[in-house]
C-alpha cells in the first residue's frame, strides 16, 4: 500500500500548499513549524478540504483527480484521523467510542472488532468506562482504535501524543507499529517536535511555507539540515550567521566569520564560496568546557569565554557563555561542579570542526 498525492491548495493571497508527496507503508512524519501547512495537507488527503488542483491515491484507488473531477467523500475514502483534541463522545463509554463508525455491522462483528483493537492497544479492560474515567494516554488509545477499528487503508494523526509524557508517547507508537507489521498502511503523524520525529519516524518530510524543503530519514534530513529555518526546528540551539572567509580544499574545511564578532570558526568544507554568508548551526550538548587552555587536542575551535548564566532543567545544566557572541552549553551537575561554574567565571569553549553543520538560507 503506498499513497501518492500531488496537491495545490491556495489558503490566502500570500499563501499555498504546493507539494507533491509519497508515503510507504509503516509511519511518515510530517514535520514543521506551526503555520508551514502540515494539518492542510492531511485535511485534503482525508477529503476534509478539497485541495484546487491535484491527484490523490492509496494504492490503486484514486480519491481525489482534479482533472477528471473525482473527489470521494470522507466516508468512501477508508482513512483514519486523529486530531489532537480527539474529540471522544464524553456521554459515551470507551467501546461505544471505539465503536460509533461500525453501525452498518451485526452486533456480533462490531464487539468482536471493538474487542480485538482495544487488546492491541491495551484497553480492554477500560471499555465499560467513559473518557473522563480515563487517564490521558488511554484516551489517546481509545482515539487511535476508534480511528482503525473501521480497517483504513491509511492513518493520519495530527499531534495526537504532544500533550502526553515522552516514555508514554513511545509505548503508544509500539503498539501501533505492531498494529501495522500485519496491515501495512501508511502512517502520516504530523509534528513540529525533533524529539518525536527522530523517535517515531521511519521517514521524514519537512514542510516550509507550504513546500517540502527537504525528505529522507530523521536522521538525514535533521541531523545534517541544510536550511537554517530546518536547523532551528532540528533543535539546534545554537545557530549562527557567518561569512565564508576562505576554503581549505586538503584539510576538507571552510574558515568563516560570525555575523556581528570577530569570532572565527571553522566549519566542514561546503559549497559556500569565499565571501558568501552561510549559517552555521552547533548543539549545545557538543560544546566542550574546561578551565585552561586547552592544548595538543584535536579540535579547531577554542576560545576563552565568560559565564553569563546557567540554570538547571531537569537533570541538566544549561549554561550561557560569551566570546563576543553567545552560546548555550548543556552539561551535566557534575561536569558543572568539577568546572566550579558561576556566573562571571572565565572558561575555555571547545567546538570540534565536525560539530558544526553548515546551513543556507
Amino acid at each position: 500500500m503506498r499513497l501518492v498525492a500531488r496537491l495545490v491548495k491556495r489558503l490566502s493571497p500570500s499563501f499555498t500548499v504546493d507539494l507533491s508527496l509519497a508515503a510507504d507503508t509503516g509511519i511518515t512524519i510530517l514535520f514543521g513549524a506551526s503555520g508551514s501547512g502540515k494539518t492542510t495537507v492531511l485535511r485534503c488527503l482525508a477529503g476534509l478540504t478539497r485541495p484546487d488542483t491535484g491527484r490523490i491515491s492509496v494504492g490503486d484507488r484514486v480519491l481525489f483527480d482534479g482533472e477528471s473531477g473525482t473527489s470521494l467523500r470522507v466516508s468512501e475514502r477508508r482513512i483514519g484521523f486523529v486530531f489532537q483534541q480527539l474529540a471522544l463522545f464524553p456521554h459515551m463509554t470507551v467501546a461505544q467510542n471505539i465503536g460509533y463508525g461500525l453501525d452498518g455491522l451485526a452486533r456480533d462483528e462490531r464487539r468482536d472488532r471493538v474487542t480485538a483493537v482495544a487488546e492491541s492497544f491495551r484497553i480492554a479492560g477500560l471499555l465499560d468506562r467513559r473518557p473522563n474515567q480515563v487517564s490521558g494516554g488511554e484516551r489517546q488509545r481509545a482515539a487511535l482504535a476508534r480511528a482503525l477499528v473501521t480497517d483504513p487503508a491509511l492513518l493520519l494523526l495530527d499531534e495526537p501524543l504532544s500533550a502526553l509524557d515522552y516514555t508514554i508517547q513511545l509505548r503508544i507508537m509500539d503498539d501501533l507499529r505492531r498494529w501495522n507489521e500485519a496491515r501495512r498502511i501508511p502512517v502520516l503523524y504530523v509534528t513540529h517536535s525533533h524529539r518525536e520525529a527522530f523517535a517515531l519516524g521511519e521517514h521524514l518530510i519537512a514542510l516550509e511555507a507550504g513546500r517540502i524543503m527537504a525528505a529522507g530519514s530523521p536522521h538525514e534530513v535533521l541531523d545534517s539540515p541544510a536550511h537554517a529555518a530546518l536547523a532551528s526546528l532540528a533543535g539546534f540551539e545554537n545557530l549562527f550567521e557567518a561569512r565564508v572567509i576562505a576554503r581549505q580544499e586538503r584539510a576538507g574545511t571552510m574558515q568563516c566569520l560570525l555575523a556581528g564578532s570577530t569570532t572565527e570558526i571553522e566549519v566542514p568544507l561546503g559549497t559556500a564560496d569565499a565571501g558568501q554568508t552561510i549559517h552555521v548551526a552547533i548543539r549545545a550538548g557538543d560544546i566542550l568546557l574546561a578551565t585552561q587552555e586547552p592544548v595538543g587536542i584535536s579540535a579547531r575551535n577554542t576560545w576563552p569565554a565568560t559565564v553569563v548564566d546557567f540554570v538547571m532543567r531537569g537533570s541538566m545544566v544549561v549554561a550561557t557563555l560569551e566570546t563576543d557572541v553567545r552560546f548555550i552549553v548543556h552539561l551535566t551537575p557534575g561536569g558543572a561542579e568539577a568546572l566550579e561554574l558561576r556566573a562571571g567565571g572565565r572558561l575555555w569553549l571547545i567546538i570540534k570542526t565536525y560539530s558544526c553543520r553548515v546551513a543556507v538560507g
